[in-house]
C-alpha cells in the first residue's frame, strides 16, 4: 500500500504544525503557551488514517487547526495542504462543511433548540430525508429519533446522530474525533464500517481515537502522537502484529498498555505544554535513552515501511 500511496497526490498534508495560545499568567503578563510543537501527517484518497495517543497529545487540536476553528487567542505555524493546494484561512472557510466534514467529539455541537432529523440533513435542498433515515437505521437509531431534540437522546444516540451528519455529506475528507464512545460494540463496528465504505469510494478519513484495537481493524495507517509531536506513522497491520513490528518506544508502550497485552504501565507522565524537555520529548520515560536523546529533538526518518522520530529505532 505504501508504494501506491506515493503515486497519489495526498488529500491532506500537514507539515510541522505548531499551535500556541496567547495567555496571561498570575501577574497578568502575556505569554505564549505552545501546545503542539511538531505534528506531521498525510492522508491519501481511499484510506483511513487513525490517530492514537494519550489525552493532551494534540489530537483534537489538530482537527480544529485543519478546519480553522481554533479560538481567537490561538496561532499556528507550519504548513497544511488540501488536494495539493495550501490550506489557507479562506480555503478552510470554503471547504468546511463541504469537502471537509467533522464528527466533533462533544455532543454539545448539536443545537439544543432543533430536532435532530433536520440537523442531520443540514442545509441541503432538497432534504436528503430517505438517505438520512437509511443512515439512522444502520446506526441503530429508532425511527422516532428524527423528531427528538438533543436533550431527549442518550449519549450514545447523540453520538450516532453526530456521525450521521458527516456520513450524509459528499465530503472528500471526514475528520472523526472520538466518534464511538457511548456506542455498543455492534453500533461502533457499524459506524466504522461506514467510514471504511467511504474510504473505499476514494475519500479520506482521519479517525481520532483512544480505542486502538477498534481503529486498527479498519484503518490503513496509524499516526502516533506524543506531547504535541508525531513520533511514529506505521501501517495498521504492524500494530496488530505486535511490538516486534513497531518502531518507537512509546508506540510499543501503547501496545503493552492494552488490556489483552498485559495492561502494563510505564513510569512517568506525558510532559505538560510549557515545560517540555529539550531533546526527545519521550526521553524522560524511555528505557533506551542516552545522552544524545536529551540534546536535540530527533528528526523523522523512514524505517521499515513507516516513519519514526527516534535515533535508536531499528
Amino acid at each position: 500500500m505504501e508504494t501506491r500511496q506515493k503515486e497519489k497526490t495526498p488529500l491532506l498534508e500537514v507539515r510541522d504544525l505548531s499551535v500556541s495560545f496567547r495567555m496571561y499568567d498570575g501577574s497578568l503578563e502575556q505569554r505564549r503557551l505552545e501546545v503542539i510543537s511538531s505534528l506531521s501527517m498525510t492522508v491519501y484518497p481511499g484510506e483511513i488514517l487513525a490517530i492514537a495517543g494519550s489525552s493532551g497529545s494534540g489530537k483534537s487540536l489538530l482537527a480544529s487547526a485543519i478546519l480553522g476553528i481554533l479560538p481567537a487567542n490561538a496561532s499556528t505555524g507550519g504548513e497544511m495542504y488540501f488536494d495539493g493546494q495550501p490550506l489557507t484561512a479562506e480555503r478552510q472557510r470554503k471547504l468546511r462543511g463541504g469537502d471537509i466534514a467533522l464528527v466533533p467529539q462533544s455532543v454539545a455541537y448539536l443545537d439544543p433548540l432543533m430536532r435532530v432529523g433536520p440537523q442531520a440533513d443540514g442545509h441541503r435542498k432538497p432534504r436528503p430525508t430517505e438517505r438520512r433515515r437509511g443512515l439512522f437505521r444502520r446506526l441503530g437509531l429508532p425511527e422516532e429519533a428524527e423528531r427528538l431534540y438533543p436533550f431527549q437522546l442518550s449519549g450514545g444516540m447523540a453520538r450516532r446522530v453526530l456521525v450521521s451528519t458527516a456520513l450524509i455529506t459528499d465530503a472528500r475528507l471526514v475528520i472523526a474525533d472520538e466518534p464511538t464512545p457511548g456506542m455498543s460494540l455492534d453500533q461502533a463496528l457499524e459506524a466504522l464500517t461506514m467510514f471504511r465504505e467511504m474510504a473505499d469510494q476514494g475519500r479520506g478519513v482521519v479517525l481520532i481515537t483512544h480505542d486502538i484495537d477498534l481503529a486498527v481493524a479498519f484503518a490503513d495507517r496509524v499516526a502516533v502522537f506524543y506531547a504535541g509531536t508525531t513520533v511514529e506513522t506505521l501501517p495498521a497491520s504492524d500494530f496488530q502484529t505486535g511490538p516486534q513490528a513497531l518502531r518507537h518506544p512509546y508506540t510499543k508502550a501503547l501496545w503493552r498498555a492494552l488490556p489483552q497485552n498485559g495492561f502494563t504501565p510505564i513510569p512517568g507522565f506525558q510532559p505538560y505544554a510549557g515545560s517540555l524537555p529539550p531533546g526527545c520529548l519521550f526521553a524522560p520515560r524511555c528505557p533506551h535513552r542516552t545522552p544524545e536523546c536529551e540534546m536535540a529533538p530527533p528528526p523523522t526518518r523512514e524505517l521499515r515501511g513507516g516513519e519514526v522520530r527516534c535515533i535508536h529505532a531499528t
